[in-house]
């Protein structure tokens, strides 16, 4: 079983019922949310017009078994330095929460389920594109 870490759309797609995120899901042994991504959803519920409804579901999501928050650490912080100035290095910069979130992905070798295709400049990141 494969260790996942699911970025903000995913679980938006998850949520209307993506077929692929369901199937990413049910073969997941362990599946991480990274803090950086609980705040994006947050802040999209609170611009929403059903915030608890959206909190209670989300609630639900991560109270199921196999499902870690993921917090920041030193080491997070550590692989955040690395993918920034390598991005930087490049000149392919990605949003800064989005670096935080590969930095979590890269830290526990989760393989991270997005469709967000600007990760692939991300060296070292596996994305659920690669193993399809």
């Amino acid at each position: 079983m494969k260790t996942i870490l699911l970025d903000t759309n995913a679980y938006v797609r998850f949520l209307a019922g993506d077929e692929r995120v369901l199937s990413c899901l049910a073969c997941a042994g362990r599946v991480y949310i990274s803090v950086f991504v609980l705040g994006e959803l947050v802040s999209g519920f609170r611009a929403g017009s059903k915030e608890k409804q959206n909190r209670q579901i989300l609630d639900r999501f991560l109270a199921k078994p196999g499902v870690t928050i993921l917090d920041a650490t030193r080491e997070t912080a550590e692989y955040f330095g690395l993918i920034k100035a390598a991005l930087k290095k490049s000149g392919q910069p990605i949003p800064l929460n989005d670096v935080w979130i590969a930095a979590h992905a890269l830290e526990t070798g989760a393989v991270l389920v997005t469709y967000d295709t600007h990760f692939t400049a991300v060296p070292g990141l596996r994305t659920w594109d690669e193993l399809a």
